[in-house]
């Protein structure tokens, strides 16, 4: 059975799993849904048009789906998904989205979200990312699987940080990081890769080696952006690791950091 501590107000429209817990004096609103084995901790807001799925554990003070702040907003019927096996942690902020862009905020699996990060309207966060505490990201932001964010970061509207990638602490994004890449500064500049990051995970020496060479072909060599993709495109038929390096360069649109 679900566990609803007597001073929560779950509005009868929430949908909710048999197996939940709700803390104490935390509010759920009419159009929510829980997914089963999700904790919810006490003084805990989720509202507007969310869906929230299995075994994600939202902490004390978070805020979850509350409308975007946004002068364009003006009402309109935007939504929040989140996916499974989150950890949401205190202070936490997460919009739905605007009408303006997809109408909907998503995060993904397996994320940690720790103390006071902010997810505005309309971004969309993969699976297996680490917000430090503090880290903010802007409306419309992609952020793709495996990506670390250091404290009190923050990355500006509509730019994207590819798979792999590290934002250093205190880093301020203006533009695309690509895959594996590591960044630091005001602006944000290229430092390296996330060898590390990659080594953690399982890569092969031979790849995280390959991703090296890369790096230096984007950023060492003195090419244009151009000539480095296309020596890039080249390479990854030799060495698939670096495929979605030479995908995000293709499909960058506000440019990368160099």
């Amino acid at each position: 059975m679900a566990t609803i501590h007597s001073t929560a107000l779950v509005d009868a429209g929430a949908t909710l799993a048999d197996d939940i817990d709700v803390g104490a004096y935390s509010i759920v609103g009419p159009d929510v849904v829980v997914g089963a084995g999700t904790r919810i901790g006490p003084h805990v807001v989720i509202t507007g048009r969310t869906t929230i799925g299995a075994r994600n554990r939202i902490f004390q003070f978070a805020s979850v789906g509350d409308i975007p702040q946004d002068r364009k907003y003006g009402g309109e019927p935007t939504a929040l998904v989140i996916g499974d096996d989150n950890v949401i942690r205190e202070y936490v902020s997460i919009h739905c989205g605007t009408a303006q862009d997809r109408g909907v905020t998503t995060l993904g699996n397996a994320n940690w979200l720790l103390a006071y990060v902010h997810v505005a309207h309309d971004c969309v966060v993969g699976s297996h990312t680490t917000f430090s505490n503090n880290a903010q990201l802007a409306g419309h932001v992609v952020i793709e699987d495996w990506v670390t964010m250091g404290g009190f970061t923050g990355v500006h509207q509509f730019c994207r940080v590819g798979a792999h990638a590290m934002v250093a602490a205190g880093a301020i994004v203006l533009q695309d990081v690509p895959p594996f890449v590591t960044v630091a500064g005001y602006p944000a500049k290229p430092a390296g890769t996330n060898s590390e990051g990659l080594r953690r995970r399982g890569f092969p020496a031979g790849d995280i080696a390959a991703v090296r060479r890369a790096y230096k072909t984007l950023y060492r060599q003195g090419l244009t952006l151009d000539d480095a993709r296309t020596a890039l495109a080249e390479a990854a038929t030799a060495t698939p690791v670096i495929e979605p390096l030479v995908a995000f360069l293709a499909q960058s649109a506000r440019g990368i950091v160099r």
